[in-house]
């Protein structure tokens, strides 16, 4: 593995500076390779990590795992937590780590030269042990591993939006395939047409409802 310095300043130079949340990402990623027993970061895709956060914590930890959205080995669930979990697809284990409720006031302690609490988390968390740092459990995931990575080069078609479906992403409804938006609802809906994709969820209860 590389050095913590060597790896803080990977993540640095993608934002232009350090900050503690990096510094937390970076810490992670080097606590997982020790749990895991793994040589990270990676040179291959057996990590997968699933964060549970986005922002400057996931580039730290993506710089210390190799693990990115573009590599298909990190995978998004905003649950605005800084903690992640990490799956080593080749045993099945899975370890979810969070930083310990205690790590900002401990880190005061290790940094007395900070001028104010930012700082003291920036250098704090550099020096503290990664068993004060942050705390662990085994967890089991509820999505198979197998359906989490999904089979290269499968895809379908929405028969509702005509749109083409990737990484078996598709819901099933009757004999309808289906994206998840025309499923059940998205993020977004069409503004010239307003209510025009309503998901398929929305219409049944409408014609169920009068």
């Amino acid at each position: 593995m590389k050095t913590l310095n060597e790896l803080l300043a990977e993540s640095a130079a993608l934002h232009r500076h350090l900050c503690p949340r990096q510094v937390l990402g970076v810490q992670m990623g080097r606590l997982a390779a020790e749990l895991l027993s793994l040589d990270l970061p990676q040179t291959d895709k057996r990590l997968l990590t699933i964060v549970e956060t986005d922002g400057c914590f996931t580039s730290g930890l993506s710089v210390a795992t190799n693990c990115w959205v573009g590599r298909r080995t990190l995978r998004v669930e905003d649950y605005g937590k800084i903690a992640a979990t990490f799956v080593d697809t080749k045993t099945g284990q899975a370890i979810r780590i969070a930083p310990s409720p205690s790590a900002r006031r401990q880190a005061e302690a290790f940094a007395p030269e900070a001028r104010n609490r930012w700082e003291a988390m920036l250098l704090g968390y550099q020096r503290m042990a990664l068993t004060d740092l942050f705390t662990w459990r085994t967890v089991a995931l509820t999505t198979p591993i197998a359906a989490l990575i999904s089979r290269a080069g499968y895809r379908t078609e929405c028969d509702l939006c005509g749109e083409e479906i990737i990484n078996e992403r598709e819901v099933m409804i009757g004999d309808l395939t289906l994206c998840r938006h025309c499923a059940y609802g998205g993020y977004y809906r069409l503004c010239e047409e307003k209510g025009s994709d309503a998901s398929l969820h929305e219409r049944w209860i409408l014609q169920t409802t009068g």
